[in-house]
C-alpha cells in the first residue's frame, strides 16, 4: 500500500497506539504532515485510560507542536469517525489500541502481523521504528521532510527511542533515514535528558537485583517491570560491565507482547542474530553487533509456548543458542575433505566493483546491505562482489582475476533482481553515499576455481579469512565450503544461493 492510495479518502483520523511513545506520535505527526500538506480534512488522535503524563513525552509535543488530541473512550465501547481511520505503530483491533469504527480502515507498522483482512496495509516487521516506515512512505510520496515544522526531530526521536538510542539499529531503512534526517540536536538532548522519571530509576535498580545467571554460558536474564524500552537497555549496558557476564538478555511485558533488550561483549555471539534467534517466529530482533533488541508479540507467544512461562522460555531459549552452533576460525581449521564434495561454480552473472579505482586508499567505507554494515578500509586490490540474489562480500584481485571473467557490461542492465534493499557504499568520514550498483560491472566464474563442501547438519560459526572479528552463520541445511586452492579460506554458502550457483564435479 502507497500513501497515494489513500489520497482518496476525506477526512483522515490518525489514531496512535494508546499510552503513546514517541514512535507512535513521530509516526502519526508524519502522516499527519503528509495529508495536510494534501489539503485534506486530517486529525491526529489517541485513546485508551490514561492521557500523556511522561515529560519527555509532553516536552516532545509541545516543543514540536505535535497536534494530538485526546479521545476519550466512551463508557459503552463505542467510538466513530467519518472516512478513514489510519493506524499507526499498531494494528487496528488489536489490545493496545481501543477500537474506533470508520468508514475506511487502514493500518500502517512495524510490528509482526497479528490482524488480517484489512486490505489497506503496509506492515513492515523488522524495522527499528514505525518512524522509519513513514518517513520512507511519505518520501516515496514526494513530501520533502524538513525540520520547520519540527517533524525531523519527531521522526529522528521516535526511532532513538525506539532503538535504545541508536544502540538496537538492525535495518538499513533506519540507518538511512537516521543519517538523512534534519533535526534539531538540542531538543533530542532535552528530550533524552528527562526521560527516566524516579519510579524507572527504582524499577532499574530492583530489576538488577533479581537477575538469574547461567555460569556454563556466562550469561544473564533479568524481568523488569513494566517501563520505558530505553530502561532495558540502561539495564543490559550495565549488567555487561561485570566481570563475569558476557551476554544479557533484558526484558519485560507490555499489553501486547515482551519487549526484550540484548547485548555482547565477546566476538563468539552477534547480539542482533542471538535477538533474532530469541524472537524467531514470534516477532522480530536485531541491531548491532554488540547490543540489539526485539519484540515478542504476546498472541504469537500465547499459541506457541502457552505453557511456558516468559523468564523460563528467555532462559531457555538463551540456553539453546549456546549449545545449537559450532565455532569455526578459518586461519586455524583444518578441514576433513573426505566428508565433502568438490563442486564448480556455475557460469552466472555476478556484478563487481574495483573499490580502489573509485576511492583512495585508506579510505574508511562502509558496505550497507540488508543483511547489515560492512566496515572495510579500501586497499589496493579491493574488490567488492555482489551475489545472484544481492549478497555482498570483499574478494581480493588476485583472487578474483584467478576465478573470474571480466565483462564491460553493467550488472544492473545485463541481470536484474528483486532486492529488497539496494547495497550502498558509505564513506564514513564525509557521510557520502555511493550506490553500489551504480559502479558495478559484470563478470562470470571461469570454472578454473573449485571448492569442497558439504551441507550442514548442525549450526556453525565460521570466522573467515577476510573478517576474523566478525562471524557468518550457518544454519542446517546451508554449505560449509573452503577453497580448494586455500584450504584456510573457509565461509557459508547459503542453501538457496548454493543450489543454483554450484555444481558437482
Amino acid at each position: 500500500m502507497l500513501l497515494q492510495d489513500l489520497e482518496e479518502f476525506n477526512p483522515i483520523t490518525i489514531q496512535c497506539h494508546d499510552n503513546p511513545d514517541a514512535d507512535t506520535m513521530a509516526s502519526g505527526y508524519g502522516l499527519y504532515c503528509y495529508f495536510k500538506d494534501k489539503g485534506k480534512d486530517v486529525r491526529l488522535i489517541y485513546s485508551g485510560k490514561n492521557k500523556i503524563k511522561k515529560s519527555n513525552l509532553r516536552m516532545m509535543v509541545d516543543t514540536l507542536g505535535i497536534p494530538i488530541e485526546y479521545v476519550k473512550p466512551l463508557e459503552e465501547g463505542y467510538n466513530r469517525v467519518e472516512g478513514l481511520l489510519i493506524t499507526v505503530d499498531c494494528q487496528y483491533g488489536e489490545g493496545n489500541v481501543t477500537r474506533i469504527d470508520a468508514d475506511e480502515v487502514a493500518i500502517i507498522d512495524h510490528h509482526q502481523v497479528e490482524v488480517e483482512g484489512v486490505e489497506l496495509t503496509n506492515i513492515f516487521p523488522g524495522l527499528g521504528s514505525c518512524s522509519t516506515l513513514v518517513w520512507k512512505m511519505i518520501t516515496d510520496g514526494g513530501y520533502k521532510i524538513t525540520d520547520e515544522n519540527g517533524l525531523g526531530t519527531a521522526l529522528y526521536y521516535g526511532l532513538y527511542t525506539d532503538t535504545a538510542q541508536m544502540s538496537e539499529i538492525y535495518n538499513p531503512l533506519d540507518k538511512d533515514m537516521r543519517e538523512s534526517l534534519e533535526f534539531d540536536n538540542s531538543y533530542i538532548t532535552m528530550f533524552r535528558n528527562s526521560n527516566i522519571t524516579l519510579k524507572e530509576l527504582e524499577i532499574a535498580g530492583i530489576a538488577m537485583l533479581r537477575y538469574s545467571y547461567n555460569e556454563e554460558h556466562e550469561f544473564a536474564v533479568i524481568r523488569s517491570q513494566p517501563c520505558d524500552p530505553n530502561i532495558l537497555g540502561l539495564i543490559s549496558d550495565f549488567l555487561l560491565q561485570v566481570d563475569q557476564i558476557k551476554t544479557c538478555l533484558v526484558f519485560n511485558e507490555t499489553e501486547d507482547g515482551y519487549k526484550i533488550s540484548v547485548r555482547s561483549c565477546i566476538k563468539e555471539v552477534n547480539a542482533s542474530e542471538l535477538a533474532a534467534y530469541i524472537t524467531e517466529g514470534i516477532g522480530s530482533g536485531g541491531g548491532h553487533y554488540e547490543k540489539a533488541g526485539g519484540f515478542v508479540s504476546k498472541k504469537l507467544y500465547n499459541k506457541k509456548y502457552d505453557c511456558i512461562h516468559a523468564e523460563a522460555y528467555f532462559n531457555n531459549r538463551m540456553n539453546d543458542y549456546f549449545h545449537e552452533y559450532d565455532i569455526i576460525y578459518s586461519k586455524d581449521y583444518e578441514a576433513d575433505l573426505d566428508s565433502m564434495k568438490l563442486y564448480q561454480k556455475e557460469k552466472l552473472p555476478l556484478g563487481y566493483v574495483n573499490i580502489w579505482e573509485l576511492l583512495p586508499v585508506g579510505t574508511p567505507i562502509t558496505v550497507r546491505t540488508l543483511e547489515g554494515d560492512m566496515d572495510l578500509v579500501v586497499h589496493e586490490g579491493l574488490v567488492i562482489m555482489i551475489g545472484i540474489e544481492g549478497e555482498v562480500y570483499p574478494n581480493r584481485l588476485d583472487k578474483f582475476e584467478k576465478a573470474h571473467m571480466r565483462l564491460e557490461s553493467s550488472f544492473k542492465a545485463e541481470y536484474t533482481v528483486d532486492w529488497d534493499y539496494v547495497p550502498i557504499i558509505k564513506i564514513r568520514s564525509t557521510g557520502q553515499n555511493m550506490p553500489l550498483l551504480r559502479y558495478a560491472k559484470m563478470c562470470l566464474p571461469n570454472g578454473t576455481v573449485q571448492i569442497y563442501a558439504k551441507p550442514l547438519e548442525r549450526g556453525v560459526k565460521v570466522f573467515t579469512s577476510w573478517d576474523k572479528g566478525k562471524y557468518m552463520l550457518g544454519k542446517p541445511g546451508d554449505y560449509l565450503a573452503v577453497r580448494s586452492d586455500d584450504l584456510h579460506d573457509v565461509y557459508i554458502v547459503e542453501k538457496d544461493i548454493f543450489g543454483r550457483t554450484y555444481r558437482e564435479v
